[in-house]
């Protein structure tokens, strides 16, 4: 049998849990939560505050756009696509693209004096990109660099 007249808890101590108010059991625990978990964690003990902070995490900032032009940029293992929405179908002909290992310049459009710079998630390789426009979007498809070679810098002192 379990010695349960050795735990802290006595008589006095169940009659003052009795008579709290619930607000007041969830303060206590939370101050007991707080005695024994780390700073860091301190953000776990409401849940609520804790899906609010997730939400806000997720979702996209509306004053930030991606680029001017509104393009989209993501990889895959192999690829890196950027998709560029355009308004007019003769933006086609009037525009420039170039890129180099990790951006994409787009000049002449809206206007012919502008000039957008998109710095690309991967580094690219030279040759073997493609571009295809269907239903109002651009998209340009990029080989990604899989094997970077990569050297060590001697430290000195």
């Amino acid at each position: 049998m379990f010695p349960w007249n050795l735990l802290p808890f006595d008589r006095n101590s169940q009659r003052k849990f009795l008579e709290m108010k619930p607000d007041e059991i969830e303060k206590y625990v939370q101050q007991m939560m707080g005695k024994m978990l780390q700073p860091n964690m301190q953000g776990m003990l409401k849940p609520e505050e804790w899906i609010k902070g997730m939400q806000q995490q997720h979702t996209p900032d509306p004053a930030k756009p991606t680029t001017g032009l509104g393009a989209e940029m993501f990889e895959t293992h192999d690829f890196v696509f950027v998709r560029v929405p355009l308004n007019e179908e003769t933006w086609l002909k009037q525009m420039k693209l170039f890129y180099t290992s990790n951006q994409v310049i787009i000049e002449h459009i809206p206007d012919m004096s502008d000039k957008h710079t998109l710095v690309l998630p991967a580094t690219v390789k030279r040759k073997g990109a493609a571009a295809n426009y269907k239903d109002g979007v651009l998209e340009l498809r990029l080989h990604k660099i899989v094997d970077m070679q990569y050297a060590e810098i001697d430290i000195s002192k």
